[in-house]
């Protein structure tokens, strides 16, 4: 029996590899953000830092990812992600491995970071997603949750693996072994594989023959900036990332303080990754069959009982694998759902830029939320305040992904951008 052109089963038979090889390159952008939760207390002890300056390396990750979005969507547009990962995932790698030198002073160890800043710039979501979004059509929800596993790949291997590493040799050989394990696992398949249609100009999609970037239906970001849908999309991914990374940063330090021994901690956390891969896979298949805004307002809403019971903990060391558990499934599901909404609303004639422009409310959001969660318990001695304004920022962008109403079409959005500007 022939596989009809243009269906979810011949995408799949043809480029099944694709969202593979993505999740496996996707999965280094969270290596710095996964691994050093197990180092902490060791940087603690060694160099008196508190854990908010811990942290601070991190946020400047962030905040430079979050200015080069949409710089490095316009490059990914122009250039095609194939030569951006060639470079991006061994620059990421190397730099990881560089935090092992830390001489115990604060300019150095913010200087360490700023080098992990530069190699997140070419590894970020985008650069995925660009590839697998080109060749996939008709199965692009479930095609972007499997590409975007890459992150439930990294939540799930870097904890464990970190906390090996520190427990066998100690915090300068963990983060060594960090940068250099990945990168023996992932660079064949990068260099092999990875190869979005932007890439190659004799491509022929199973649709029609590969348009140039200019000719692709859909918004140029201008035009996405001046909808109202862009806006939605950026503030409830704001508050979410703000919340869910300064809670899965700080997850393993939350449990311990709780009394939970080291590698019961980091074997809870090890649950995010795993629940993240079932919550992602759930959402990618639903939102090709269900209204994208209400999947992501469910989704939004799973973090709250997690919070309760790490206020309350009411379970014990049942209540902690349980919380990672829910941390896992939303974690899996919101960069989908907003992947997933801005192909939609604005097309894919600039998704490198506009995806870029949405990823800088994650760029911030990873940056402040775990700053801002380690800021907390270093003036409080407790993260129960955080925990608390999880519930609220959880609870607002449910909201505003829940009353955002479905994707517009092209020309419904041309003209929302044409009424704004007038």
């Amino acid at each position: 029996m022939s596989v009809p052109a243009g269906s979810a089963r011949a995408e799949w038979t043809s480029y099944w590899h694709q969202p593979f090889v993505a999740a496996l390159g996707y999965s280094v952008a969270g290596m710095h953000v996964y691994g050093i939760g197990p180092l902490m207390e060791q940087l603690q002890q060694q160099f008196g830092w508190t854990r908010a300056q811990i942290l601070s390396g991190s946020a400047i990750v962030s905040f430079v990812v979050a200015l080069a979005s949409v710089p490095m969507g316009v490059l990914i547009d122009r250039l095609g992600p194939r030569r951006i990962a060639l470079i991006g995932a061994p620059m990421m790698c190397a730099a990881v491995a560089s935090l092992s030198t830390a001489t115990g002073t604060m300019a150095n160890w913010l200087a360490l970071w700023a080098l992990v800043a530069l190699a997140s710039i070419p590894i970020q979501a985008t650069v995925w997603t660009s590839a697998v979004v080109s060749r996939f059509d008709a199965a692009r929800g479930l095609a972007l949750a499997v590409a975007l596993c890459g992150s439930s790949i990294g939540a799930f291997t870097f904890p464990l693996l970190s906390t090996w590493l520190v427990q066998t040799f100690d915090w300068r050989q963990a983060f060594a072994g960090l940068g250099g394990i990945w990168a023996l696992v992932l660079l064949p398949f990068v260099f092999l594989f990875f190869r979005g249609a932007q890439d190659d100009s004799g491509y022929v999609h199973v649709h029609s023959r590969a348009p140039a970037a200019d000719t692709m239906p859909g918004l140029t970001l201008a035009e996405a900036l001046r909808t109202s849908a862009f806006y939605r999309l950026l503030f409830a991914t704001g508050f979410f990332t703000f919340s869910i990374f300064g809670c899965i940063v700080n997850f393993v330090p939350i449990l311990t303080g709780s009394g939970a021994a080291l590698m019961t901690a980091a074997s809870a956390a090890s649950l995010i990754g795993v629940f993240s891969i079932v919550g992602r896979l759930s959402t990618g298949a639903i939102l090709d069959r269900l209204p994208a805004h209400l999947v992501g307002a469910v989704c939004f809403l799973i973090p709250i009982p997690a919070c309760v019971l790490l206020l309350t903990e009411l379970a014990g060391v049942r209540g902690y694998f349980v919380a990672a558990a829910l941390f896992g499934v939303t974690l899996g599901a919101e960069i989908d759902v907003i992947a997933y909404l801005a192909t939609r609303h604005f097309g894919l004639r600039n998704f490198g830029a506009i995806q870029g422009g949405l990823l800088c409310a994650t760029a911030l959001g990873a940056a402040t939320g775990p700053l801002g969660a380690g800021a907390t318990f270093d003036r409080y001695g407790s993260y129960a305040l955080f925990l608390a304004s999880t519930i609220v920022l959880m609870l607002a962008s449910a909201l505003i992904i829940g009353t955002g109403g479905g994707a517009s079409n092209r020309a419904g959005l041309r003209a929302d951008a044409e009424v704004s500007a007038s």
